[in-house]
């Protein structure tokens, strides 16, 4: 970041200090430390050193605000907060926190928040703690809560344990093989699991170096990456689209960069050929698994697509299944016996993991919220008394044992009697407007059975083509999977992990007497034109024939 680096030794130094720091505070094994910060070099030596005393932190995204931003303090159940100088106004607009606020900053505080404490002053003048006097942990223990996305309701805080950590750091590392004189280039966000573990991991475990950047910028990644002389880098959901809609800026023979790796996960099939001979990327590590999840899949073998490999003969020592389900409701099919029932070899399914708390590469933690560990759990599906995770991804895996995303549960709609994959839509229409944002999803039509296909569009100049989306979709989709309707908007909204939000825009539906962004319809002749409010009318009557 910028010009600020940390040695191993001077991490090791402020972890200590940190430790030493809480002790005295009577800070204890099992309590819980809220962090709120964006990225910054002494970021992780704050839980690292809270570790020590076998303290649990909450990373909590610094993106959050209001009624969401309480949740996630409460449901920690933290018991202090940790809060960076450039978030300080965001806990000003909550009420009064019932815990010891402590500030952080890179410099000395202009002003503290009522009550809080200058952390970083303190630090400085404390003594290490050293390993050797540490508590007694285990590797079970809990180390911290990551939360998941709230793209379907309000975050929930994932249990990582020492051990989860250990496996999901290293595993990464070692199927891809990393060495510990790579150069990582990380531009991701560190209260979650692909920056702040699978990424800071390398640096922590192996004695790479990592390179961190506050935000994402896809005008800046290639350079970053040169000027730090990176050897990896990591993606995450649509980052890879953001660099291909880049505008080209240097000669092909020119190299942008020096890397022999990428990784991370949400690679689209769609542009991976594409992304990789623009950029010269040599090896593509595409990475399958929920935060929270035991179902996790990787691709060492660029094999274009593919969310990872497991050979048939691997099953019974890696038990990943694919369940048979209803792709609307994501429901386990079960047959007479009331057992669930496997997907033959191209066969889309529900991916699920078995439960195994004996082994760290199967075990499930749940999160903090022991009802909602619950829910993610299927039982008896092949025999009475087993346990497996839901991982609530739909899947399909070849005759080989590769693994290829389909859809999320739920993200699923019904039209015409056919079921509709909403991302095998969106890819095409991101294709057709030059990969600008784009969202499909489901809204419902009075009179008419099944959900018809919307899709949502970022467009803030009103840019696009309606003729040729209209040729386009056309041409590659089905009649069944052809969007109903389009909305041109200014912006989609969307997580830190650049997950785009689609549930707030399915709510507000296509009633263009309460939306003011143009809305256009699907016309008999196959050609969008903007929807008027005589067909807007017919459609809630029951009148327009579809």
């Amino acid at each position: 970041m910028g010009d600020r680096q940390l040695s191993f030794g001077e991490a090791l130094r402020l972890s200590e200090q940190v430790a030493g720091y809480f002790q005295q505070r009577g800070l204890q094994r099992g309590d819980c430390v809220a962090l709120l910060m964006e990225t910054r070099v002494e970021y992780t030596c704050l839980w690292l050193g809270l570790s020590q005393l076998g303290v649990i932190t909450a990373l909590i995204n610094s993106n959050l605000r209001g009624d969401s931003l309480l949740h996630c303090i409460h449901v920690s159940k933290a018991c202090a907060l940790i809060v960076g100088c450039e978030l300080s106004d965001v806990l000003q607009s909550l009420p009064p926190l019932e815990l010891s606020i402590y500030q952080y900053s890179d410099v000395d505080l202009p002003a503290l928040l009522p009550g809080a404490t200058d952390l970083r002053s303190a630090l400085a003048a404390q003594q290490p703690l050293p390993l050797s006097r540490s508590p007694q942990c285990n590797a079970r223990d809990k180390l911290l809560y990551v939360y998941t996305s709230g793209t379907t309701g309000l975050p929930k805080a994932a249990v990582i344990t020492n051990l989860r950590f250990l496996f999901m750091a290293a595993g990464a590392f070692y199927m891809l093989r990393m060495n510990r004189d790579d150069v990582i280039y990380n531009p991701l966000p560190l209260y979650h699991t692909a920056g702040g573990i699978v990424g800071v991991g390398n640096a922590l475990l192996n004695g790479s170096t990592v390179v961190l950047r506050k935000k994402f910028s896809a005008s800046n990644f290639w350079s970053d990456c040169s000027q730090y002389n990176c050897t990896v880098a990591q993606y995450i959901g649509e980052l890879c689209r953001y660099l291909l809609a880049t505008p080209y800026k240097h000669a092909p023979q020119e190299p942008l960069h020096q890397l022999r790796l990428m990784y991370g996960n949400g690679l689209r099939p769609q542009i991976w050929a594409q992304f990789v001979s623009r950029f010269g990327i040599p090896h593509i590590g595409e990475i399958y698994g929920a935060t929270e999840g035991n179902s996790n899949l990787i691709n060492i073998t660029n094999r274009i697509g593919a969310i990872g490999f497991v050979p048939v003969f691997g099953r019974s020592l890696y038990p990943v299944q694919i369940l048979r389900c209803d792709e609307l409701t994501g429901e386990p099919l079960r047959n007479a016996k009331g057992h669930c029932m496997r997907c033959a070899p191209g066969e889309v399914g529900l991916l699920v993991g078995q439960v195994d708390a004996r082994r760290a590469i199967s075990a499930f933690h749940g999160y903090a919220d022991k009802t909602a560990s619950e829910q993610k759990l299927l039982r008896g599906v092949f025999r009475p008394g087993d346990c497996y995770f839901n991982s609530g991804d739909m899947v399909v895996c070849d005759i080989l044992g590769y693994f290829y995303f389909k859809d999320r549960t739920g993200d699923t709609f019904r039209w015409r009697g056919e079921n509709v994959a909403t991302q095998e839509v969106e890819a095409i229409i991101t294709n057709c407007v030059g990969l600008s944002d784009c969202v499909v999803y489901g809204v419902q039509i009075p009179h008419v059975e099944g959900k018809a296909g919307m899709a949502a569009i970022v467009d803030p100049l009103r840019k696009v083509d309606m003729e040729y989306l209209s040729i386009g979709i056309r041409g590659s989709l089905p009649p069944y999977a052809r969007p109903l309707f389009i909305r041109l908007l200014d912006e989609i909204p969307r997580t830190a992990t650049f997950k785009l939000k689609k549930r707030e825009l399915a709510l507000e539906g296509y009633s263009p007497e309460l939306i003011r962004d143009p809305i256009y319809f699907l016309n008999r002749d196959g050609v969008y034109r903007q929807l008027s409010r005589e067909q807007y009318a017919s459609l809630q009557a029951g009148t327009a024939g579809l």
